[in-house]
């Protein structure tokens, strides 16, 4: 009999490769980027919190169904065209690819756009909502546009119709010299070129080599919203807000209407109407000119003319010139006469003073006096040296004493200065536990109070009553009346009840039935009468 082994009880071996958990994910990363590499995704952005601390985005997109992760790294997020907000349906163009640190897919954004005319329109509305309210479309910030400017400053595409509507306008009107920065004016990276033209124009120097224009003309033909999108951009915004130079914007047809057209000091229907605010017709300002140069010749004629005649009515009123020089002549010969004896008597005064000085001189001269001085100062020798030594010396001394003082002083003051604080400390902690216990018994006080307040007006309240079944009668005026004689025939009441107000008209008991038919005669009560006390007044109770 043959022996039967037992049947085994390991498990048994399979044939598929065994994978690491970095290896599937690789794997599926690049099956799933293989089937989905780029993708257009329409859904509602959903728990966006502004960039991360790094520079990069992260939300997600949802429609009725589903939800996907989405991200937008640093260098892309400054490129976007619409930037993300919470609530807004968009259009995003990306990369289909999985995060292996989560399990998870996710859409890497390249570029994001606004889904639709509605979408584009409540963007539009909030980003002006939020300008408005900075004050950049008040109208004391709008400028007057010169005159006659020296330079006019064009921002515009270069090879469209709209530079040549406005350099063929300018040259019917009046020439000027025209700077042209050429920009995008629709697609990405539009609105960036359109700021930096109008920063760029106010950096010029008023004497620079490049002559800085007097007014600028911002400038496109006609589109669609998307395509006049850049001039809603907050950057092309806050730079015209930004410009020192008076700017006119021209965006499109009349209708079309854009922010820029609100931050600007003019707005123009269209290019050529902006080369039109821009510059005057030279040949009506020819011609006022001319007008004014007649007028002026001719005032200043009049002008000649009138103060000759008051030149020769002066002349004649106004006396010779004998009669001006003859006083003064005659002081002349008086001050002559006077002057010979007065030189005289002077130079006499002088020759004398100056024989009593020479007198002096003989008699002290100068060799004296200095060999008395030179005798005089050898007898003074050292002595100033010396006793400015011993001065110093005194000063040092004191003042090593007073240093010593002061040291002493300060460390004392220390000491004094720390016990302070910490009896100070002691002293506010003692404070502070006591303000916390007052506090909350003011606390406990004051809720009390209200508690009972509370309570005693819901019992003195007139609703109170009106909860139990009365009525309070009001007229049209809106007064109580107490008392139904006070009521008069046909007038307006309100009954206000516990749940609610009627209006009503009082009737008198006594009127006619319908058809002149008498009132029926009311039984004869008895003689016993049962008195009915007065009504309560509600206002009493």
């Amino acid at each position: 009999m043959a022996l039967v082994p037992p049947p085994s009880t390991s498990p048994p071996i399979s044939n598929a490769p065994e994978w690491s958990v970095g290896d599937l994910a690789s794997a599926l990363k690049r099956t799933l980027e293989d089937a989905f590499g780029h993708v257009r995704l329409r859904g509602e952005i959903s728990g966006y919190r502004g960039q991360h601390g790094s520079g990069h985005a992260y939300f997600s997109l949802k429609d009725g169904t589903a939800r996907i992760d989405a991200v937008v790294w640093k260098g892309t997020f400054n490129r976007l065209r619409q930037r993300p907000q919470e609530g807004l349906e968009v259009v995003a163009t990306g990369r289909i690819t999985t995060f292996a640190g989560k399990s998870s897919y996710q859409i890497v954004v390249e570029t994001l756009e606004p889904a639709g005319i509605g979408a584009w329109m409540a963007l539009l509305e909030e980003r002006k909502r939020v300008l408005s309210a900075e004050g950049l479309f008040a109208a004391e910030r709008k400028r007057a546009i010169p005159y006659l400017p020296r330079v006019v400053g064009v921002v515009t595409s270069p090879t469209g119709a709209v530079i040549r509507d406005i350099l063929h306008r300018l040259e019917d009107r009046f020439r000027r010299p025209v700077l042209v920065w050429p920009v995008r004016v629709q697609g990405e990276g539009a609105a960036e070129e359109i700021a930096t033209a109008i920063r760029g124009f106010n950096a010029l120097l008023p004497n620079g080599a490049i002559p800085r224009p007097d007014v600028l003309i911002v400038a496109r033909g006609g589109g669609s919203i998307e395509d006049l999108w850049p001039f809603n951009e907050e950057i092309v915004v806050r730079a015209a807000a930004e410009s020192a130079i008076p700017l006119i914007s021209a965006v499109g047809h009349e209708t079309d209407t854009t922010l820029i057209d609100f931050v600007s000091d003019r707005r123009a229907p269209t290019p050529t109407g902006a080369a039109e605010m821009a510059v005057p017709v030279r040949a009506d300002l020819v011609a006022e000119i001319r007008d004014l140069g007649h007028r002026q010749r001719e005032a200043v004629q009049r002008r000649l003319d009138r103060e000759g005649s008051d030149l020769r009515a002066l002349l004649r009123a106004m006396p010779g010139a004998d009669a001006f020089l003859s006083a003064k002549r005659q002081r002349l010969d008086l001050a002559e006469a006077r002057l010979m004896p007065a030189l005289a008597g002077n130079a006499r005064d002088y020759r004398v003073r100056f024989g009593r000085l020479l007198d002096r001189l003989g008699r002290h001269p100068p060799e004296l006096r200095l060999t008395q001085a030179r005798v005089r100062l050898a007898l003074v020798a050292d002595r100033p040296h010396s006793a400015l030594r011993n001065y110093a010396a005194r000063k040092g001394e004191a003042l090593a004493y007073l240093g010593r003082r002061l040291v002493v002083a300060r460390e004392q003051t220390l000491v004094r200065a720390r016990s302070e604080a910490v009896r100070r400390q002691e002293r506010l902690g003692a404070l502070d536990a006591r303000l916390g216990q007052a506090a909350r018994r003011l606390l406990e006080r004051r809720a009390d109070r209200l508690a009972s307040f509370a309570s005693l007006l819901g019992s003195l309240s007139y609703r109170a009553v009106l909860a139990r079944g009365f009525a309070l009668v009001r007229d049209e005026e809106g007064a109580p009346i107490r008392a139904a004689a006070s009521a008069m025939q046909g007038q307006r009441l309100s009954l206000e009840f516990a749940d609610g107000t009627l209006l009503a008209r009082t009737e008198a008991s006594d009127a006619p039935t319908p058809g002149g038919a008498e009132p029926p005669k009311r039984k004869r009560q008895s003689r016993k009468t049962v008195e009915t006390p007065p009504q309560q007044s509600l206002f009493e109770l």
